[in-house]
């Protein structure tokens, strides 16, 4: 017989074991190992650790609770891999993720930089193409000397009426 669920608006659950965990925590720990186990501290530390399991059981000061294969030492080690591995392997994919996530982030802002840019490209060719039409100083300048000099012609030519007695210019009134 088939057991039904009558509520379908919920997903299913995997099969519990009752242990329950921060998968952010637990990741945070697995860095911190990882950037314990890669600095030179450590190293340092267990070789003297090594080199003084390895005299201890030479030398027989303690009694031999590791004898010379130092099998209990090659059991420590092995124990410490197969935790280090998948600890380090977790922090290596945690820090891949935050990578992707930034080269995300950095794609968008690239895109939307280039988008920006655009847009200022194209209002400077706007701005240039309406400055283009834009009278100028130079051409001011031209026109009003253009001017000057027909006023000064003119001028001239209407002195020289006034002193051939052609035209009289009417007296103000007074």
């Amino acid at each position: 017989m088939i057991r039904r669920r009558e509520d379908l608006s919920s997903p299913r659950r995997g099969a519990s074991l009752g242990a329950h965990y921060d998968p952010d925590a637990f990741g945070r720990f697995s860095e911190g190992i990882a950037r314990l186990l890669g600095t030179g501290r450590f190293l340092m530390a267990q070789t003297i650790l090594v080199i003084g399991w390895i005299a201890l059981n030479v030398a027989a000061l303690f009694g031999r609770w590791d004898p010379y294969p130092f099998i209990l030492l090659n059991l420590a080690f092995s124990t410490q891999a197969a935790y280090a591995a998948p600890l380090i392997l977790l922090a290596q994919n945690r820090q891949d993720d935050r990578d992707r996530a930034q080269a995300e982030q950095d794609r968008h802002t690239n895109a939307r930089t280039q988008a920006d840019t655009e847009f200022l490209a194209r209002e400077l060719t706007s701005v240039r193409l309406t400055l283009a039409d834009v009278v100028t100083a130079d051409d001011l300048r031209q026109a009003v000397d253009q001017v000057s000099s027909a006023l000064q012609h003119l001028s001239e030519r209407l002195d020289l009426l006034t002193s051939e007695g052609v035209a009289s210019p009417d007296p103000a009134p007074s």
